[in-house]
């Protein structure tokens, strides 16, 4: 399946080495070859880049690392197809805007979702990942109206969706707004706090450092601001 990077931190800050590790994986350490996508927010907006190369041999993925780009919130993405075909309309991250703010949201896992149709929200590709987002983006929008709710009740209620979408399958996802970063876990997933430099977290499918990785337990949802994970 594909893996999954993300970063929160209290200012702008790099990746760096673990971003150049992740995206070897993508068809050179590991076999998550088919496409590979960023989604980094600066000067208030998101910033998307897709590419349906592998990721280990993209010009793209290249540029990426050269230019060392520094955002407070990244989600990242290395694909191996399950479902849809090998294009950058299928590659994560996914963005759409709720609630006056661009949201980028990539998935690691398989689902069945068979007779689930979003209303508001619409898939542009052909994956199960974009379905889904735009299910949970219905349910947010259909729960919480036209208004972004606090930190606190957001994340109640995105445990509970994503709850109910894990019964169709396995759906380990980074979800960011440019200001908070959720991570959901339904198999494989860890994190780390890093207080060196900036203080900021780093959200992986697998450790990318030598670091003291924590493993979230199925299921488990946590989220992220300003470098530090919220209570």
């Amino acid at each position: 399946m594909c893996q999954l990077l993300g970063m929160n931190s209290l200012r702008p800050a790099e990746l760096g080495a673990p971003l150049e590790r992740f995206l070897r994986r993508g068809g050179e350490t590991d076999e998550h070859a088919d496409g590979w996508g960023i989604a980094y927010f600066a000067d208030g907006d998101c910033r998307l880049l897709l590419d349906e190369q592998a990721s280990a041999r993209s010009r793209l993925a290249r540029w990426v690392l050269r230019e060392r780009l520094r955002s407070c919130n990244v989600v990242a993405h290395i694909r191996k197809a399950t479902q849809g075909q090998v294009e950058a309309f299928n590659c994560h991250p996914f963005v759409r805007e709720l609630w006056g703010r661009r949201w980028a949201f990539a998935h690691n896992g398989n689902l069945d979702l068979a007779g689930m149709s979003p209303r508001f929200f619409r898939p542009v590709g052909g994956t199960d990942s974009e379905q889904a987002f735009c299910l949970l983006l219905d349910s947010l929008f259909a729960r919480f109206g036209p208004r972004q709710p606090e930190a606190q009740a957001l994340s109640e209620a995105l445990r509970e969706i994503a709850a109910r979408i894990a019964e169709r399958g396995t759906f380990n996802f980074l979800l960011a707004d440019g200001r908070t970063l959720f991570a959901h876990c339904s198999t494989r997933l860890h994190w780390v706090q890093r207080e060196a430099g900036e203080r900021g977290a780093l959200i992986a499918t697998e450790p990318l450092s030598g670091e003291a990785w924590a493993a979230l337990a199925p299921g488990e949802l946590i989220g992220f601001a300003d470098g530090c994970r919220l209570a």
